[in-house]
């Protein structure tokens, strides 16, 4: 599909329809029913006070929109991820950086430390040194194997898994449980603040990646022509790393680890509207909210009035999802 302005403009004005549509579905839907009516009035301001508004407002709605933006900030690392290294099994868990990133945050926990924003800055760097064992691992003397960066990527991911397995066997059982349910994905603890922490986050990185769109286009065909044409492509990919490195911290240590989003949504937008970035990383940023908002009314109501972790309906759609990629679809996305 052609990226046109007119395409564009089209596509953003479905998927928002259908976000809008999506979220209206999340706030009605609950282990505490909340007829549509006093959810309309809350909505519009006419109710402003009661049951009703308490179960909207402080409960649900901050929830539903960090499930939003954290599944449009792992999604959208997951076309960048994918164009970037030409593979599509290439998303922030499989390549280790949600298991860095966790770790830092983690340790912050451990550390008793109170410093603003310290659970951000730990696991950002959690990521970033991830990023780098990665890359420093799978490095080779004619350059970078792709193949040899997911598995590196796998491998740094167990060992991080592992890691953070001994440091909960030897915490207090209260702080345990609450590591435990943060570590699959927790958002029942969201907060207008962090909320609107991340969607400006997300929308400032979005709007740094998105010129590059074209510039990942060129080099998801090849790195060669890349050169050829004048771009610094290990300048671009490198910055644009670190940008989802930054994203993937952001969310990590807002919710913990939610697996697979950044694998599932882009491939479902690239069988929809084709593989031009232009309309990829646009498309995915949205359906991505829409997935995860999805994922987290499933994990609210599916065990109500007990909750699963969200992490945990992402993991089960995501894993015979990668396994398919993995073994029958690798050679038609390349193409």
């Amino acid at each position: 599909m052609i990226a046109t302005k007119k395409r564009l403009a089209l596509i953003t004005l479905g998927l928002s329809s259908i976000f809008l549509g999506v979220l209206l579905a999340s706030i009605l839907l609950g282990a505490a029913p909340v007829p549509f009516a006093d959810v309309w009035h809350v909505l519009t301001g006419r109710i402003k006070e009661g049951a009703s508004y308490s179960i909207i407002v402080q409960i649900r709605l901050p929830r539903i929109l960090m499930a939003a933006s954290v599944g449009g900030a792992l999604s959208v690392c997951g076309v960048v991820m994918q164009s970037i290294l030409r593979n599509p099994l290439a998303e922030p868990f499989v390549l280790g950086l949600s298991g860095g990133a966790a770790l830092g945050a983690i340790l912050f926990i451990l550390l008793g430390l109170s410093i603003h924003g310290g659970s951000f800055a730990f696991s950002f760097a959690g990521a970033i040194l991830t990023l780098l064992v990665v890359l420093l691992l799978s490095k080779r003397r004619e350059g970078f194997s792709t193949t040899r960066i997911i598995l590196t990527g796998v491998i740094v991911n167990a060992f991080f898994t592992s890691f953070i397995m001994f440091i909960m066997t030897t915490t207090s059982d209260e702080l345990l449980h609450a590591i435990l349910f943060w570590l699959y994905g927790d958002l029942s603890g969201s907060a207008y603040r962090e909320v609107w922490i991340l969607y400006s986050v997300l929308l400032a990185v979005f709007a740094v990646m998105y010129p590059f769109s074209r510039h990942l286009n060129i080099i998801g065909v090849g790195e060669d022509l890349g050169h050829q044409l004048g771009i610094d492509v290990e300048k671009v990919k490198y910055g644009l790393l670190v940008l989802i490195s930054l994203l993937t911290a952001f969310a990590v240590s807002l919710c913990g680890i939610i697996g697979f989003v950044g694998l599932i949504v882009p491939h479902l937008m690239r069988l929809v509207f084709g593989s031009d970035n232009r309309l990829l990383l646009p498309a995915s940023l949205i359906f991505g909210g829409i997935f995860m908002m999805l994922a987290d009314t499933a994990a609210r109501t599916i065990i109500a009035p007990s909750e699963l972790p969200v992490g945990v309906i992402t993991a089960f759609l995501g894993a015979p999802f990668f396994l398919m990629l993995m073994f029958g679809k690798q050679r038609r996305w390349k193409q």
